[in-house]
């Protein structure tokens, strides 16, 4: 038997370097590799042997074999593929980075028959091998030949090639492992079948392992038969016409992990120049990790049923981080460690139609099954919320997903739809109050005028609220209008805008004298047209800073200039009307502007800055009221 020793042809040593410590970031990944390229001759024999029978005999299971030997530290991986002659070894193992794969499908789509499912096209899976082994030995013989080869390597900058006899068609690949705690996993059968459990789980063809002999109760060596590592199918690969919905539900347990059911699922799968399937599940009940700084996001990539990652922050926006699934890839280019997506056309359609097809199917939800929706919304309405931020592609899609507290559903929701469609004829913009929660908002001054003439506010109460608002500026050609800022803009009569003018005049000496009272938190004292039974509320400039974003700024640790409000008093309540009448009579108005604003403060939900002094304005003017 002749032995041929040859040299890499490449600079082999810097490239083996790389690929052994910098390429892939997990050590495991080499099984992957293997099995991958296994995989792949098991599909060339069987595609050949379309057009010459004799390659494959009937009645060969094409299979994948493993097998661990823990004393002399081995991990043997073996197939019944298409094989290797001494040629495609010298060429496809002794170059590296020219892989057979890929020469094998350009020769396929030069004679126009690429329907053959390969998964490497970079030619140095491989030889991740000696991330993990001191050396590497390919046994492997060619389907139509009688000869076998033995090709190893230590990986150093040559090789050996030599004859072999082997029995049957295939490749067997043997590792003899390095030393170390690192590499022990491999050595053994439970770490083996954890490796490929997650990562080859639905490769097509059937991978065993083969046990190591153990002794019996009577101290006897005896053999377990090979255990099938992959008997799961893939589900997403199956016409949905086919699937139950037991299966769905079963399935959506094991790629979620959480427990429960889900709320809805969409199967999907895109034929032509992109070839893909989507199983994407959404949730009835929100990911107990769903505000962690280390969220992860819910997609499996596969690329023609092999895993590549968890988490693949590619293919789904963060305000969709709920949804679970799987995307499968038939032609998705990954780099060559198959660890890191590169940017490019596919993955941007695959993450479009995903996000479609979440949009869409909650759509339908909410169209055929409020009920149900708005429990989900509940659950997890913030998170989608989120997208209304730095997203203008689906603007469109949220706002009629969206719902919303109201004036006029306290017990339920309302959609934009909803409230367009019930706005009186008169009412021109939709009317919106943010607040620390709905139950202050609801009951705020604010809306007193809001109120009586009928128009529906909109109660906003969630910390994401105030960045939604900034990108939603109209709906229906109605602009979004914020109560609190500004002064209100009803249509009015004449005599209501006659009426403003003389209370104006009328309280133009009370304005004054409280605005040099509170001048240092107040930016200037106004006649209100928004109030109707409190004598008094706060207000936002319009150009300024909302108070409830100015409180998020600062538990976020922003530093925030704070702005001064706006005091409108109610020219038509009995307070004002009395300290008016104190003002004609040059009387003082001792306690009442700061009762007044706080009085206000409070309306609105806010913390007095010194509550104190506050109750010591209350108590001297219920005090001067026994005398």
């Amino acid at each position: 038997m002749a032995t041929e020793k040859k040299e890499f042809q490449t600079e082999v040593q810097d490239l083996l370097h790389l690929m052994i410590h910098s390429l892939y970031s997990n050590k495991e990944i080499f099984l992957r590799e293997l099995i991958s390229n296994a995989a792949d001759a098991l599909d060339k024999r069987r595609f050949l042997s379309l057009s010459d029978a004799k390659l494959l005999p009937e009645n060969t299971q094409l299979k994948i074999d493993l097998s661990v030997n823990s004393t002399n530290k081995t991990l043997v991986v073996e197939d019944n593929g298409i094989g290797m002659n001494k040629e495609d070894l010298v060429s496809c193992l002794g170059t590296i980075a020219r892989s057979g794969t890929k020469h094998f499908v350009q020769s396929l789509k030069d004679s126009d028959k690429s329907s053959v499912d390969l998964i490497g096209q970079f030619g140095v899976g491989f030889y991740s091998a000696f991330m993990v082994a001191n050396k590497v030995e390919v046994l492997s013989r060619k389907a139509g030949e009688e000869t076998g080869y033995l090709w190893s390597s230590d990986g150093t900058g040559s090789y050996e090639i030599s004859d072999m006899p082997k029995q049957d068609v295939g490749t067997k690949i043997t590792l003899y492992l390095k030393d170390g705690e690192d590499f022990q996993e491999f050595t053994t059968e439970w770490g083996v079948e954890s490796i490929v459990r997650k990562y080859s789980e639905f490769v097509s063809y059937g991978i065993y392992l083969h046990h190591e002999p153990t002794k019996n109760d009577k101290g006897e060596m005896e053999t377990k038969e090979p255990t099938r590592l992959n008997d799961k199918q893939a589900l997403w690969r199956q016409s949905a016409n086919e699937i139950k919905e037991e299966q769905y539900k079963e399935f959506y347990s094991t790629v979620a992990h959480e427990g429960g059911e889900p709320l809805a699922w969409k199967h999907s799968h895109a034929e032509g120049s992109q070839e893909f399937w989507t199983l994407t599940y959404i949730p009835s009940k929100a990911p107990f990790n769903i505000w962690q700084n280390d969220r992860i996001n819910g997609l499996k990539l596969y690329v023609k049923k092999v895993f590549i990652m968890d988490d693949c922050k590619d293919l789904l926006p963060p305000w969709l981080r709920f949804v679970r699934g799987v995307v499968d890839s038939e032609d998705l280019p990954l780099n060559v460690s198959r660890e890191i997506l590169q940017s490019n056309k596919i993955i941007t359609t695959i993450r479009k139609r995903v996000i479609k097809d979440v949009l869409d199917k909650l759509a339908e939800i909410k169209s055929k099954d409020r009920e149900k929706y708005e429990a989900w919304w509940k659950e997890l309405g913030m998170v989608l919320k989120e997208g209304f931020y730095m997203n203008w592609e689906h603007l469109d899609e949220l706002k009629k997903l969206t719902l919303f507290k109201s004036t006029k559903s306290a017990d339920k929701f309302t959609s934009l739809e909803e409230y367009v469609k019930n706005m009186p004829a008169d009412q021109k913009e939709i009317y919106y109050l943010i607040g620390e929660n709905k139950d202050s908002i609801a009951a705020s001054p604010i809306l007193e005028a809001y109120k009586n003439k009928n128009y529906e506010v909109l109660l906003l109460s969630d910390p994401i609220d105030e960045f939604m608002m900034n990108s939603l500026q109209e709906f229906d050609g109605k602009k979004f209008h914020d109560v609190s800022r500004g002064d209100v803009d009803f249509e009015k009569t004449e005599e209501e805008k006659k009426a403003e003018e003389a209370s104006k005049t009328e309280y133009k000496d009370l304005c004054t004298d409280l605005q040099k009272t509170l001048d240092a938190t107040i930016k200037e004292v106004r006649v209100s047209s928004r109030l109707k039974d409190s004598p008094c509320c706060l207000v936002t400039d319009e150009a300024a800073m909302s108070r409830h974003m100015e409180r998020m700024m600062s538990a976020m640790g922003q530093s925030v200039t704070k702005s001064k409000r706006i005091l409108e008093i109610n020219p038509n309540h009995p307070i004002c009307k009395m300290l008016k009448e104190k003002i004609a009579k040059k009387e003082s108005l001792e306690d009442w502007p700061k009762a007044l604003y706080g009085q206000a403060v409070l309306a609105e939900g806010s913390q007095l800055e010194n509550p104190g002094e506050y109750v010591q304005a209350i108590n001297k003017l219920l005090t001067a009221q026994l005398h």
